[in-house]
């Protein structure tokens, strides 16, 4: 069963109890090309959904990460800095940063995979 959620801003989101998985998709990672360096949140800062939370930057250009939902972040990904292609090799189990949920109940208005596929062939 696939339990990811997705952003129009093309970050993907596993949800387990009350803590959200965020990572970006691999259509963010095709669009930003050979990635330089990720900047993550550190444990305890506080993320409003929809706000920037990271910064990643390619070869291209430098993008935001953008929290799906609100809450605290538990904990960051330092792995995935430590070896930047892995978030290219497999975006959607390269994830980013850990958010203790203030409201579960934002997840429900993120998209399905099949919403997302669907978005996706509008751009």
């Amino acid at each position: 069963m696939d339990d990811l959620r997705f952003t129009e801003s093309h970050e993907w989101v596993r949800v387990e109890g009350h803590v959200a998985t965020i990572g970006i998709t691999k259509y963010a990672i095709e669009q930003l090309g050979d990635v330089t360096l990720i900047e993550l949140p550190e444990a305890g800062r506080v993320v409003a959904s929809g706000a920037e939370a990271a910064v990643i930057e390619s070869v291209k250009a430098a993008s935001e990460i953008y929290s799906p939902v609100g809450g605290e972040v538990t904990e960051s990904n330092t792995a995935v800095t430590g070896n930047l292609d892995s978030i290219r090799e497999n975006p959607e189990q390269a994830w980013l940063f850990c958010v203790k949920m203030a409201d579960p109940a934002e997840v429900n208005r993120l998209m399905t995979r099949a919403q997302y596929e669907a978005y996706l062939k509008g751009l």
